[in-house]
Parts: C-alpha cells; structure tokens; sequence
C-alpha cells in the first residue's frame, strides 16, 4: 500500500546530523507510527515519503525550513531564576518544557546567574539540516477516529 493522506505509516528511522552523528532512531524500540496529512512529522520528512510503499527503504536529507526552521536569536531571552521550579542544580545545557502562546515547548538553559538565566526557545535542530535513513515498515488506511486525533490508536502509549 502507498504512503498517502490519512494513512497511518510506521518507520523504522536513524536520523543523523551532517557529521554523522545519531541524534535520534528507532532501532531497539517500535517503529515511528503517524497518520499521513496531519502535520505529526517534520513537512520535509512527511513530503518525502509521500508516494513510498511498504517495504521501501529511503535515505532523505530535509533542510532546516521543512523541519525546525532557522535559529532566531530572539528566542534567546533572560528569565528570573526563581521561574525554574526544580531541586536540581541549574546547569547550561538543561532542558526543561515551558508552555506559551504556541503552546509546549522545549527551552534549554544557556547561562545560569545569581538572579537570572538565560534561555534559548530554539529547537535543539533549529538552523540544522537533517539527514534520515527510513524504511517504510507498515501502511493502513486510518480510522474515522485516528484521522480526528491525528495520531493512531495507543500512539499516546508508545
């Protein structure tokens, strides 16, 4: 079956940086489930197995508009200490979910002060070409329900 709108697609991915480094797969885990059409997936990614069957293997190099789009240095603020509601030790490199007018999003920790610490509200993939080796391992046709949610049935518990 081809890959098309409201189909459910599951992947097995390996997705690496344009140095080769592994940033993130599937492999030892479950294939990547999504409902095709929905926006669950980067635009890049989603565009290039539009069309795929099961069973085909492709290698896909998306740039950073069809994924997490550039680094807006105005993403980058600073924030009272006192925001961050955690035991830990604040460190640069930390990540915390913070929710905003876009809704949820991931924040990482840049420099920690006395009273402030400055943030950056860039996706850590913002501004970074990405290059996916995917297998196309399943293809159904979605449900009424899936296609309503936008996600598979039990895709909450994967």
């Amino acid at each position: 079956m081809e890959v098309a709108n409201n189909r459910v697609v599951e992947i097995d991915y390996t997705l690496k940086d344009n140095d080769g480094n592994v940033l993130d797969s599937s492999e030892g885990g479950n294939p990547l489930a999504y409902v095709h059409g929905t926006q669950s997936i980067i635009p890049g990614l989603e565009e290039a197995l539009s069309g795929s069957e099961e069973g085909q293997s492709l290698q896909v190099t998306v740039p950073p508009e069809k994924a997490y789009g550039e680094r807006n240095d105005e993403l980058q603020q600073q924030v009272p200490r006192e925001v961050f509601q955690t035991d830990a030790e604040l460190q640069p490199g930390m990540r915390f979910q913070a929710v905003g007018e876009q809704g949820t999003q991931i924040i990482t920790v840049i420099e920690v002060g006395e009273e402030q610490v400055k943030i950056d509200a860039n996706h850590p993939l913002a501004g970074q070409e990405l290059n996916f080796d995917v297998k196309v391992v399943g293809v159904r046709d979605a449900t009424e329900a899936e296609i309503e949610q936008g996600q598979p049935e039990g895709g909450e518990e994967e």
